[in-house]
């Protein structure tokens, strides 16, 4: 009987569900956050903050769907967003961490705001968001396809 759970996949949905509702919820921070930044303290996102967004927000949906509709393929769409997501926030956190200007129109290099407990800044957190969603969707992947069980 055990045997037979190991190969079943749609044994271990309860557990993948938890994951993917983990990642949404992560998604929705990140995007709640960067939405008080702008919208609550006023901050001007610079590019390179944009194209974070542009890579985070759809994962709200994309994950919710998933969630709401028990999709655990989902991770398709997840992994080509987050990943992505993840570069540009490393290259931007690269940025901040090594120069005082950047090759793109605005300041992406500067440091508008650092969490006052831990000191990360906004792509630091940017980074941390896309790479749990991403580290999320990969296991989720990984279960799917019999790789973890």
């Amino acid at each position: 009987m055990a045997s037979e759970r190991n190969r079943n996949p749609a044994a271990h949905r309860p557990a993948t569900r938890s994951l993917l509702v983990l990642a949404a919820l992560v998604a929705t921070v990140a995007t709640a956050g960067s939405l008080w930044f702008s919208l609550g303290l006023g901050l001007v996102p610079c590019e390179l903050c944009w194209y974070q967004r542009v890579l985070m927000y759809p994962l709200v949906v994309v994950l919710g769907v998933g969630v709401a509709e028990a999709r655990p393929a989902v991770w398709r769409t997840v992994l080509p967003l987050a990943i992505p997501g993840f570069v540009v926030a490393a290259y931007h956190s690269y940025l901040q961490a090594t120069t005082v200007a950047c090759g793109f129109e605005g300041d992406c290099a500067a440091v508008l705001w650092r969490a006052p407990v831990v000191g990360l800044t906004i792509p630091n957190l940017s980074l941390v968001a896309f790479g749990l969603v991403a580290g999320l969707g990969g296991v989720v992947a990984a279960r799917e396809r019999g790789l973890l069980g």
